[in-house]
């Protein structure tokens, strides 16, 4: 590529980079956000630097996905933007620094947890001392607020001061968002525990100037018990949170740490990061393979369910594909790395699950807009609500009240968590279940499908020809017939002969010396066995051969059952029929009928003649069959059927699939299928089971009616809030204010009520 380049420069001509060379995506862990308003300063941030395509940042997962181009920007301009918005870049995640990611989220636990004691260990005398006595509680003389006032103000100022230290983020954060104009979840806690603390400070100079009625009127214990419960809140939140990625966690540990290598004839025990593409392995029973690879020596069962799903041992031979964390069973045996490092197919499918938790549905980008203007309009109404209050003729204190009730009760995090929080549970259980989701949108989109279009070969069918039925008749018998068969499309390349020599393998028969072999293209091959003249072929080859046809009957029926009968003649006379069909498999007609029970259209998409396509569909109950369709023609197909308005799912394995993958609203690839319709599709199902179709819809469904539970009950939380703590019930019903205290234990608890509607999803099982 260089070479060309200079040989054009050289010419006197510019080369033009092509763009899309250079578009790179990046993943950057972030620390310090405290709330979705946050996420969007930062999204806000790093959107407005050239280059730079999509910017998504996730709160639940504290992590951005950077979509730029290379050439206008560098990955340490996108860290500058975010240190300059205020937050903390970390260093980039590869495989080794998985550990150091969960070693942080540990730490970040515990510093909560020490937070939160230290705030406890002085909220408790601090509330006891300032409310003790108006219930009768007793308290030493030396700080009664009768006898000793300023006592009495001064411990309360000594107990709160740790627990504003201890807090002192809510502080730094809070002001400096406020400063720069961007407002967050910390600058209303910071204003509202402030003016709290403020106030207190205010009223012990006044006791100390004489006025003793300002006992009782000290706000410590509101800011000191406010930061506690606060700080429960987000230890609870930071505890739930690590749940929400235990799917990563669990497919991360799956990776063995070492492989044995075979250097120079002697085996060497290395690390896995060591393990280079044509390295050979050696694997013994129980060990699980370290590295994706093809068999060359060695036969064995290899467990790949915590990968695929599937339960059953798969067989192994030499030339057998191995997938790097499963675990061999019960032989030894060699093979040669193909795919090492971040190209393994477990390294695959946990960048597919990453990307998808760090992803944003459509339906977060309305919560996204929403808390955006959140804070700023909550600060404004508890201004508002504090000078209305006071203007009306109440006492500071009530105003005081009001103020800071308001700012504590709408703080926005539930918002900011109902959906991420979803999104990471719902792909996280997908994958265990073999159904990679690749993002948010698709996870979204996929409830509303009403039409679903299978490819035929290799989705509905094995995509493999199998032998159905033998005939045979008075020449020889059946098990003869195949081995006659057998011998003689050895030779052949045919699909269908293929499928006469394996049936003759399974069933361990012996093959017999072909003595002469002669391919007729497009009707069948004509042998010499035994001193016998035989010709195997299709009905034309028989017609012009004058053979007569004594099984007409047979054949029709096989015919309509969409199976091809293959004719075998011996010595001018037919001796049989052999019924060659792609098989359907096993999961096919259950899938189609769960589909169908849950209000969904199927429909079947195939190249073959309408006749085969519509008795394949007769048997597992296609409720439209487009047949006789070339590959490049299948994108317009589905196109049709959405401009009937109808939601599309594809769910197909070949490359030919791919255009129609793309071009579907869902598009659905089978694992065991090419790459190529992979990398098009927005669903991989690993396990190549057509039962994972409607358990793909199924926990689209689940995870979409938590995200709008979530979304419901944040915003009903926020709403019905904020009136009550302005002092509407006590201004139209003289009902009561909402203490300070109170609305910042709801604010906290809130967040961890979404959170643990999110993890309910865990629970999910498919209804099958």
């Amino acid at each position: 590529m260089d070479k060309i380049k200079e040989a054009v420069e050289k010419a006197g001509y510019g080369v033009q980079e092509d763009a899309k060379d250079n578009i790179r995506e990046v993943m950057i862990p972030i620390s310090g956000m405290t709330c979705a308003s946050c996420a969007n300063a930062v999204e806000r941030a790093v959107k407005k630097l050239p280059g730079v395509n999509e910017a998504s940042v996730n709160f639940a997962t504290e992590k951005a996905m950077v979509s730029y181009d290379s050439s206008k920007t560098r990955i340490s301009e996108i860290k500058d933007a975010i240190s300059k918005a205020g937050y903390k870049p970390m260093e980039i995640e590869t495989g080794e620094q998985v550990d150091y990611e969960r070693q942080r989220r540990e730490k970040e636990v515990k510093t909560l947890w020490v937070k939160f004691l230290i705030a406890t260990i002085f909220s408790v005398p601090l509330l006891y001392i300032a409310m003790g006595h108006m219930l009768g509680l007793p308290l030493p003389d030396f700080i009664m607020p009768e006898m000793h006032p300023l006592n009495f103000g001064i411990v309360q100022l000594l107990l709160t001061l740790p627990i504003v230290i201890a807090g002192h983020k809510f502080y730094t954060v809070g002001f400096g968002r406020l400063v720069k104009r961007e407002p967050n979840m910390d600058s209303l806690i910071a204003v509202g525990t402030s003016a709290a603390f403020l106030y207190g400070i205010y009223a012990i100079f006044q006791i100390s100037a004489g006025h003793y009625e300002y006992a009782k009127d000290l706000y410590f214990e509101t800011a000191g018990v406010i930061i506690a419960l606060i700080m429960l809140g987000k230890y609870l939140e930071a505890v739930t949170k690590g749940k929400t990625s235990e799917a990563i966690k669990k497919l991360m540990g799956l990776a063995p740490k070492t492989a044995t290598v075979i250097h120079d004839g002697k085996e060497m025990v290395i690390p896995i990061e060591e393990v280079e593409t044509g390295d050979v392995i050696l694997v013994k029973p129980g060990e699980k393979i370290p590295v994706d690879g093809q068999v060359i020596e060695g036969r064995t069962s290899v467990d790949e369910s915590m990968l695929t799903g599937e339960s059953i041992p798969v067989e192994k031979n030499p030339g057998s594909k191995v997938i790097g964390a499963s675990i061999n069973k019960n032989g030894t045996i060699m093979f040669k790395a193909t795919k090492v490092g971040k190209d393994t197919a477990l390294a695959q499918i946990i960048k597919l699950v990453e990307d998808a938790q760090g992803s944003k549905a459509p339906i977060a980008k309305m919560a996204d807009v929403i808390s955006g203007y959140f804070v700023p309009i909550v600060m404004a109404i508890a201004v508002i609500s504090g000078i209305a209050w006071y203007i009306s003729g109440q006492p500071t204190i009530f105003a005081l009240t009001i103020f800071i009730s308001v700012l504590v009760i709408a703080c926005p995090c539930a918002l900011g968590l109902a959906t991420p929080t979803a999104i990471m549970v719902g792909t996280g259980k997908g994958a265990e279940y073999g159904v990679l989701i690749k993002g948010g949108e698709a996870l979204e989109s996929t409830h509303s499908i009403k039409t679903i279009v299978f490819d035929k070969t290799g989705t509905i069918t094995e995509g493999k020809p199998k032998v159905t039925d033998i005939i045979s008749t008075d020449i020889v018998d059946e098990k003869e017939l195949l081995q006659l068969s057998a011998s003689a499309e050895k030779g052949s390349e045919h699909p269908l002969g293929e499928a006469i020599v394996n049936e003759a393998v399974k069933e361990k028969m012996e093959f017999l010396k072909v003595e002469g072999f002669l391919a007729i293209p497009g009707h069948g091959i004509e042998v010499q066995i035994k001193g016998k003249n035989m010709i195997l072929g299709n009905k034309k080859l028989m017609d012009d051969r004058n053979i007569r046809l004594t099984l007409d009957e047979e054949s029709d029926k096989l015919a309509k059952e969409g199976k091809t009968p293959m004719y075998v003649a011996i010595d001018e006379k037919l001796a049989g029929i052999i019924a060659v069909a792609d098989v359907v498999k096993e999961s096919s007609k259950k899938a189609i009928e769960v589909l169908h029970g849950m209000g969904i259209e199927v429909a079947m998409i195939t190249g073959d003649n309408k006749r085969t396509a519509e008795a394949i569909a007769a048997q597992v109950g296609i409720d439209r069959v487009l047949a006789e369709v070339l590959p490049q023609d299948k994108a317009n197909e589905v196109k049709k059927l959405q401009g009937e308005g109808k939601k599309v799912a594809m769910v197909g394995d070949g490359i030919n699939d791919a255009p129609a993958l793309a071009q579907a609203d869902i598009g659905i690839a089978i694992g065991s299928g090419t790459d190529v319709a992979m990398e098009s599709a927005d669903i991989v199902l690993m396990r190549s089971d057509l039962m994972d179709v409607p358990t793909a819809i199924q926990l689209s469904k689940k995870t979409i009616r938590n995200i709008k539970q979530n979304l419901f009950w944040a915003f009903a939380y926020n709403t019905a809030g904020i009136p009550v703590a302005a002092g509407l019930l006590y201004l139209f019903f003289d009902g009561p204010l909402l203490n300070p205290m109170i609305a910042a234990g709801a604010m906290a608890f809130s967040s961890v009520s979404v959170l643990t509607n999110a993890l309910r999803l865990k629970k999910f099982k498919p209804l099958h």
